[in-house]
């Protein structure tokens, strides 16, 4: 098994940077440390002896270093076997089963997102939900890997899903046919004179697939409309993030100069400034109004994005905020078949802004109101901030000043039945689509915005 598909296949989780390690820097220890390795031994060596069952020594270590990660934050952890392959697989573009993006929270199954068009899409599962049994077994405290293993499955056949939904007063099951999940980063349509590209992940190509998504959009609208678009929506919700490299490019395709990103971490060869013109020449989209959309599901690469143009004012930010993930995460190979990915940078936004905890804040903040179960979820959402052991953001922020996106707006009172009647399933584009419309030809919509 070759190293270079595992590098790749970090980029799929989060903002990631691959970090060559020595042989020689592995080995060395503290010595100050080595009487905590001393009593790590000692506790090794009594659980061999005193254990009720026989415990095998991979099993021991494997927990150690499990345990030693996870202690640093929710994002640093061992990977091998099954979760190495999983990474893997999904960078190969296509495999069988329900088509989940799934984390371990507080020893639960927790979606970050389904992918778009999967079969767990189709099934009404949404970001945020937990997964509380799978044909009819409790998961939970339990390997997330078997989970997942367990999900996946030949095309056509069924799993029964308990979903436990905030919002909701008692748990539901879902039953849902597994079927080929074949990866489609980028995907574009050209509706009502507005071209509409959906960035799913942050994996290969990313940039140059929206190069390419901009300009057969202004071919269609050259053909359909006979004009020029009215502008473009530029969808990442529920994107839980990738490359960091595809993070910058995507932003340079907008941008013409300055600051992309900035990275600052304890070591001095971790403190970078991506900036402009560095990818592409000049902006893909010049003259025309951006708007970003976002959501509490958009992480880690998507806030680069959106925290670039957002600064730069290039682009208008719809939507609610984002998770909250301003960490860069470093993937080491260990040998073949093993690898850790830890923390070793938070990244900032061209004006200086920490993403850790506090996320974006959208400049519009549009609720998504053709979501029956929204306002509920909302209120309950799980964000950077709430989970166990996460990065402190620098700046101290409190948790009560990271609250106020949950207060109501009296501009959206329209509720989910009456937005149905008028034919509107997904309000939030609907509204963006509908700013872009009405402000065709002020290409100066973000810096308007920001007066």
């Amino acid at each position: 098994m070759k190293i270079a598909p595992f590098a790749r296949a970090a980029l799929l989780v989060s903002a990631v940077a691959v970090l060559p390690v020595a042989t020689s820097g592995l080995a060395a220890v503290d010595t100050r440390t080595s009487h905590e390795f001393d009593k790590l031994f000692t506790i090794y060596q009594i659980v061999k002896d005193n254990y009720v069952d026989q415990v095998d020594d991979d099993k021991l270590l494997k927990g150690a270093i499990d345990g030693m990660l996870a202690s640093l934050d929710p994002h640093s952890n061992y990977l091998d076997g099954q979760s190495l392959q999983r990474l893997e697989t999904m960078i190969d573009g296509k495999y069988t089963g329900l088509g989940l993006s799934v984390v371990e929270d507080d020893g639960a199954v927790k979606i970050v997102s389904p992918f778009k068009g999967s079969p767990a899409e189709k099934a009404g599962l949404k970001a945020g939900d937990y997964i509380t049994h799978l044909d009819g077994v409790l998961y939970y405290e339990r390997d997330l890997d078997e989970a997942v293993s367990k999900m996946r499955g030949t095309a056509g056949t069924s799993i029964r899903l308990t979903i436990f939904r905030p919002g909701r007063d008692a748990p539901f099951d879902v039953t849902v046919t597994r079927g080929v999940i074949e990866l489609e980063p980028v995907t574009w349509e050209y509706k009502d004179n507005v071209g509409v590209i959906s960035v799913n992940e942050f994996s290969r190509d990313v940039g140059n697939d929206v190069n390419s998504a901009i300009a057969d959009l202004k071919k269609q609208a050259a053909v359909k409309g006979g004009g020029k678009l009215a502008g473009i929506v530029l969808d990442l919700r529920s994107n839980p993030g990738g490359s960091l490299d595809e993070a910058v490019a995507l932003s340079d395709l907008f941008l013409e100069k300055g600051d992309i990103v900035s990275q600052r971490g304890r070591n001095p060869n971790e403190n970078q400034f991506y900036r402009a013109e560095s990818v592409f020449r000049g902006d893909a989209a010049k003259g025309l109004p951006v708007v970003v959309l976002v959501d509490a599901g958009s992480a880690s690469a998507s806030e680069i994005v959106a925290g670039a143009l957002q600064d730069q004012h290039r682009a208008v930010v719809m939507g609610e905020r984002t998770f909250g993930k301003g960490s860069v995460q470093s993937f080491l190979p260990l040998d073949q078949n093993s690898a850790i990915k830890i923390t070793t940078a938070r990244y900032f936004t061209p004006s200086g802004h920490s993403v850790q905890e506090g996320g974006i804040v959208p400049d519009i903040k549009v609720p998504q109101l053709s979501d029956p179960d929204a306002r509920a979820r909302a209120e309950r959402a799980v964000r950077e901030s709430d989970l166990r052991g996460h990065l402190i953001n620098e700046a101290a922020l409190k948790d009560k000043d990271l609250e106020t996106d949950k207060q109501d707006d009296p501009r959206f009172k329209v509720t989910a039945a009456e937005l149905e009647k008028q034919g509107i399933k997904d309000f939030q584009l609907n509204y963006a689509i509908s700013t872009l419309q009405r402000t065709a030809g002020k290409p100066a919509l973000a810096a308007a915005t920001k007066n």
